[in-house]
């Protein structure tokens, strides 16, 4: 199966886990290795939208603090200092590839009012027009609780509305969704497709993936549901080795693939 085969318009969502080492600090070689992958998809004819996690950890390494910040207040203020520095980074990077990056920071706020979603509707095409590579965020220095998407697996859903993507790919920390937890269960299967999102598939989510991130597989799955329902396919893969993003341009089926409705 070709997943990408007939997709123009892709939304890749990078979660925490996967540009930031354990101790929280951001993983540069994985990123400078998602920046080739990506340009690649771009050299290869594909419009490509990022949502990017990691200001929190950017902010966290540039303020050298002895440990990950564990409060609302540092967790906004660390996002502040590291958005900065994050897009530094992916702008360095891919301008070494030749490629235009743009930030956008959004907060629910947007989604829920027509007007604001036109308008941010209106940006995403046009900065895909001028070939740029959009990669958003949520605003979390500034978003009180009834703003917020409630993490990066929710933002990239609404992004792929906004932007009329063809395709979302969530990279994760696990290889895709199974029917039960694979950290607690050695004879766990990875499930290749759904067709459908049910209770039944509901109840193989389990919580929380790292404690970096605020996501999980539940999160992906609710993700996936709005995705999928606005006729958006999505894909959870793991993001460990950015360069897995090959075999899917390759035409290869990797990962757990959500049908769109309109697939179905």
């Amino acid at each position: 199966m070709s997943v990408i085969k007939n997709c123009k318009r892709i939304v890749v969502k990078i979660g925490t886990s996967t540009l930031t080492y354990p101790n929280g600090s951001l993983n540069l070689r994985r990123i400078e290795a998602l920046v080739r992958t990506i340009s690649d998809f771009k050299n290869a004819g594909h419009e490509v939208v990022m949502v990017s996690s990691g200001a929190v950890g950017a902010g966290y390494a540039r303020l050298g603090l002895d440990k990950y910040p564990d409060t609302l207040a540092k967790k906004q203020a660390c996002a502040a200092v590291g958005q900065s520095q994050l897009m530094k980074i992916y702008e360095n990077f891919f301008a070494a590839y030749g490629h235009t990056v743009a930030q956008i920071l959004m907060t629910k706020d947007v989604i829920d009012n027509p007007h604001r979603l036109e308008l941010v509707r209106n940006t995403f095409h046009t900065l895909i027009d001028m070939k740029c590579i959009p990669i958003v965020n949520e605003n979390d220095s500034v978003s009180s609780e009834e703003m917020q998407f409630g993490g990066n697996d929710t933002l990239s859903a609404y992004v792929g509305i906004a932007c009329d993507a063809d395709l979302i790919i969530n990279l994760s920390d696990i290889n895709g969704l199974y029917d039960k937890d694979p950290r607690k269960y050695s004879d766990a299967k990875l499930i290749d497709r759904v067709e459908e999102i049910n209770d039944e598939v509901r109840s193989f989510a389990g919580g929380a993936g790292t404690n970096r991130g605020t996501g999980g597989m539940i999160a992906k799955i609710k993700a996936a549901s709005i995705a999928t329902n606005m006729g958006i396919p999505m894909m959870i893969i793991n993001g460990e080795d950015p360069f897995i993003l090959y075999e899917i341009l390759d035409g290869k089926h990797v990962g757990t693939y959500f049908a769109a409705r309109k697939d179905s």
